[in-house]
């Protein structure tokens, strides 16, 4: 795949030969925090460990005053996780570096730059206001020609400050320099999803409004807080992961077919979804719902409530879980609703796309038990296909019982934050988000923001290890298998 960034824009001295193996740097901002350890250098161990990368230094930088002895057993602690310690992983923490630095500030960032060399990528591990304000200060200063930026979701806290900081960055490098990263969009998920949609005869030509009544894209989880107070409470179920990872398989699951998988077709076609998505009849107040867990146990471990956690303001009004069901006003779905839900410390994990048919015109006389419609089920994490079906059931052949078919997709080779890192360090931007789709998202959640910010949709509550609200815009159907 080409890309517009070549080995020839980078500065580097008596450089090597096209053909060679170009040095990088990764510089990670942020590199003290959760994300890093938990996601991020996981995610680079497993990378390293193919040999995809064999000229790449790493730079970690945050405001905690650490050193390098420290920093290198946080890089070691986090590839032993997922069994990188091998001799180039082994390498890698030996050579790395930790420099404290502010990266608000331009003489920090001047240290920083100065300490890379080669083809330098930056890694934004941090808060959307602090990255915003990153941005700006390397906007000042300036970057070696050909860097790359990689931007952890949220993108922005708003459509303004989203459209800002788009503003800021094409400022600083080309579009497909920039890599705002999903890691939902890890390219596992994207090809099964494109796989199954247009390499199938018998998927594609009923995958639209005439033969589709609902689909429902799902990721609950049993987890609670887990220690993210900082963030999350600034976010909430909506932001963290409606706006971002949900409404991206929206558009994987309703856009037509791109002519290839280049990063030019790919994202525009999803661009194209994303412009037609707005808020079931314009209604956010009808068609959202918002709820936060109160103490329950989930799983045989006992959770306070969510407003009793540490480090969480409990008048705040933060949600938990959120629902909303949205329209895609084309050709192909309009009038089908898309409904969307993510939820913490639930009863079952539950993380899916699922297309629903409609019911045949007339099941014949005589046939018994039609109770429940075909479905198409897509599960993330592990990746599977299911299929829901009605067929004749055993003992009375009049009588018709629902099947469960279950495929495993072809797992990747590589996790999710080890797919886009390799997209940064080989210049594909194919799993990245674009700048305008980015601000698409926030069109299409801000009034339901507004609408609850104003008070027009009541924060519910539900027990953690229960089902949600007992009021759920995507309740089941009864005796409905879910996917795990």
């Amino acid at each position: 795949m080409t890309t517009s960034t070549s080995s020839a824009a980078i500065s580097v001295a008596d450089g090597p030969a096209p053909s060679d193996p170009v040095p990088q740097t990764l510089l990670l901002l942020g590199a003290s925090g959760d994300l890093a350890e938990r996601l991020l250098l996981p995610g680079l161990g497993r990378l390293v460990a193919t040999g995809a990368q064999p000229d790449l230094v790493l730079i970690g930088s945050g405001r905690d005053d650490w050193n390098d002895e420290r920093w290198r057993r946080r890089v070691a602690e986090s590839f032993a996780t997922v069994g990188a310690d091998g001799p180039r992983e082994t390498e890698m923490v030996r050579a790395t570096r930790y420099l404290p630095a502010d990266v608000t500030r331009e003489e920090d960032l001047r240290r920083l730059l100065a300490a890379c060399h080669g083809q330098l990528v930056i890694f934004f591990a941090l808060p959307p206001v602090i990255t915003a304000r990153s941005a700006a200060a390397l906007a000042r200063i300036g970057l070696p020609p050909g860097t790359r930026l990689m931007l952890e979701k949220p993108f922005g806290t708003d459509g303004a400050s989203a459209r800002s900081l788009n503003h800021v960055l094409a400022g600083l490098v080309p579009e497909d320099q920039v890599h705002r990263i999903d890691h939902f969009l890890g390219k596992s998920t994207v090809v099964n999803i494109l796989g199954l949609r247009f390499a199938n005869r018998i998927f594609e030509p009923v995958l639209n409004a005439a033969h589709v009544a609902c689909v429902d894209i799902v990721f609950d989880e049993a987890l609670g807080l887990e220690g993210r107070a900082g963030y999350y409470d600034g976010a909430g179920a909506l932001v963290d992961m409606v706006q971002s990872h949900l409404l991206q398989v929206l558009a994987l699951m309703a856009m037509d077919a791109p002519p290839t998988l280049d990063a030019r077709d790919l994202r525009g076609r999803k661009a194209q979804v994303l412009r037609a998505t707005r808020v079931w009849d314009g209604d956010p107040v009808r068609w959202s719902r918002r709820a936060r867990y109160t103490a329950g146990e989930v799983n045989g471990r006992r959770l306070p409530a969510y407003a009793d956690e540490p480090g969480i303001d409990p008048t705040g009004g933060t949600e938990t879980l959120a629902e909303v069901v949205l329209a895609v006003d084309t050709w192909r779905w309009a009038g089908v609703p898309f409904r969307l839900r993510s939820g913490k410390a639930l009863a079952g994990r539950r993380k899916e796309a699922v297309v629903t048919f409609r019911q045949p015109p007339r099941v014949p006389t005589g046939l018994t038990g039609y109770e429940q419609p075909d479905r198409l089920r897509i599960g993330f994490g592990p990746d599977r296909l299911g299929l829901d079906v009605n067929i004749n059931g055993p003992g009375d052949p009049l009588e018709l019982d629902q099947a469960h078919l279950v495929a495993e997709f072809g797992p990747g080779g590589l996790p999710p934050y080890g797919e886009v890192l390799r997209g940064a360090f080989d210049g594909d931007p194919t799993l990245s988000v674009r700048g305008d789709t980015a601000e698409e998202c926030w069109r299409i959640v801000e009034p339901v923001l507004d609408a609850w910010r104003a008070g027009a949709v009541p924060l519910q509550e539900y027990p953690a290890g229960s089902r949600g609200p007992v009021d759920s815009l995507l309740a089941p159907a009864p005796g409905e298998e879910i996917l795990h």
